[in-house]
Formats: C-alpha cells, sequence, structure tokens
C-alpha cells in the first residue's frame, strides 16, 4: 500500500476535526476525497504531508510511518499539487517545473544538467515540453495546473496529493487536468485527489472517500458508494443518478436545497 492512515484523529484546541479516520489507497490508484467544506480534507492532507504534527494515529507511506521519516525523506515519497495560483515573480515553465528538484540540492547548490533533464522529463511526461521557455502567469488555469503537476514528478515522488485542482478551471481545462490525474494513476502512481465535484469521482476515480463531520461518511468504488442518499447527505442537494452509454450522469433532482449542518 502506498498510504495507510489508521485511526487518525486531530483537534484544532477543543474543536475536533478528524475523528478514527482509517482507509488505505494503493499504487496505480486514483482516489477522489469528497466532503463539504469544513468536512476535514484540508486538515487531512496537512497531516499526511506533516504540516500538521499533533495528531493521533499513524500516517504511513509505503509501510514507513511518517513520523519516522525527516522532511526531506518525506518529499522524496510524496508530492503536493496545489490549486493553481498567481506567482511573486515571473517565472518560466521550465523554472517551475526545476523547482520540484530543490530538496535534492545543498543549500547554496544550483540546479545542474541532472536536475534540468529530470524537469524536462516532467515536463514531457504531461505534454506541455513545448512551453518549455514560456511565462508561468501566460498559461491558461489548465496549463498552469499542468506545470505544478510535471513539479510534482520532478521531485520524484511515487506518491501525488491534490488538492482541488479542478475548482477554479473551465470545463474544458478540468476534463485536461483530470485525464492526467487518471493517466498518472495508470502508469503506477497513487494519486489522491480532493474535489467539490462528485461527477469526477464516477468518471475517473478507482475509489472515493467522502468525510462529513471528520468522520467518513464512504469509502470504495465510486460506483457502488456514491448515490444519491450520499450526496444530499454530504451536500443538502437532490440529485439523480442517471445511466448512460457512457456511463453514469449526476443531474440536480430538483430545484429546492436545502443547508447542511
Amino acid at each position: 500500500m502506498s498510504i495507510q492512515i489508521e485511526n487518525l484523529y486531530f483537534a484544532y484546541g477543543k474543536k475536533k476535526v478528524l475523528e478514527g479516520i482509517s482507509f488505505e489507497v494503493p499504487d496505480k490508484c486514483l482516489c477522489s476525497v469528497l466532503g463539504p467544506n469544513g468536512a476535514g480534507k484540508t486538515t487531512l492532507f496537512k497531516c499526511i504531508l506533516g504540516m500538521l504534527k499533533k495528531y493521533r494515529g499513524e500516517i504511513k507511506i509505503d509501510d514507513i510511518s511518517t513520523r519516522n521519516l525527516s522532511a526531506k525523506e518525506l518529499a522524496h515519497r510524496i508530492a503536493y499539487i496545489p490549486q493553481s495560483h498567481n506567482q511573486t515573480f515571473d517565472y518560466r515553465v521550465i523554472d517551475m517545473a526545476l523547482m520540484g528538484t530543490d530538496h535534492n540540492l545543498s543549500m547554496f547548490s544550483a540546479p545542474g544538467r541532472k536536475e534540468i533533464l529530470r524537469a524536462e522529463e516532467a515536463l514531457d511526461r504531461v505534454g506541455i515540453l513545448y512551453m518549455r521557455e514560456k511565462l508561468f502567469s501566460h498559461l491558461s488555469g489548465g496549463e498552469q495546473q499542468l506545470v505544478l503537476v510535471a513539479r510534482a514528478l520532478a521531485q520524484g515522488s511515487h506518491t501525488l496529493l491534490m488538492d482541488e485542482p479542478t475548482s477554479a478551471l473551465d470545463y474544458g481545462n478540468q476534463s485536461m487536468v483530470m485525464e492526467q490525474a487518471r493517466l498518472l494513476a495508470d502508469e503506477g502512481y497513487c494519486v489522491v485527489l480532493s474535489t467539490h465535484t462528485p461527477q469526477h469521482s464516477l468518471w475517473y476515480a478507482d475509489m472515493a472517500l467522502a468525510l462529513q463531520g471528520g468522520n467518513i461518511a464512504a469509502f470504495g468504488a465510486p460506483a457502488k458508494v456514491l448515490n444519491e442518499e450520499l450526496i444530499d447527505t454530504l451536500y443538502g442537494v437532490k440529485t439523480n443518478f442517471i445511466e448512460t452509454e457512457s456511463g453514469t450522469i449526476i443531474s440536480p433532482g430538483s430545484k429546492t436545497y436545502r443547508k447542511t449542518n
């Protein structure tokens, strides 16, 4: 197994955020993490990445407890892909990808030919090597997200955590990024991706993890665990799951919505 979470608890002071979370995600798997705002998705990611330390339970990457890994060792095993964002400095695409190799360098070293080749290979892997010299700020949202994926691949990690990578993208760019995430899982990566779009889970994911109030509301194959009742529980939205020749389509059931607690 690439990621193993065992009985994970976390609280901000007296406010409980994660309560006994346990699940496993193997290699060659794309796991989508669903849930409303405040369900614990971001806290879960921060615990896995070592950004939050005061949790109870066990987090393992490739059967090794993350508590026993230094920041550098953890970076060799897991990479974080944030939402696309504006950079303070206008870097070239190749420079952005090169940032993924920083953990291999000493404090005062500059990237050499080895690091440049790794960055170029990562850009090529996601199909954007031809953008090598373009400025990051001049790219579309989807292209920027692919650059961030390439940066993570250049890091050399086998497990990828993607934080709502399609949240600010148009329909075409959403498809571009999700298809790339699917390809990476098919190539052997373990990809854990948070999303507010249940349809993405049905179309692209192997497993779906639904969080509600710091607990697991459902976990398993999307076709088995995602249904009208779960969507209503998570988001307070009535839906219909419609079977088509192209797969299951989630359609709003009515224009009446209720607020979730």
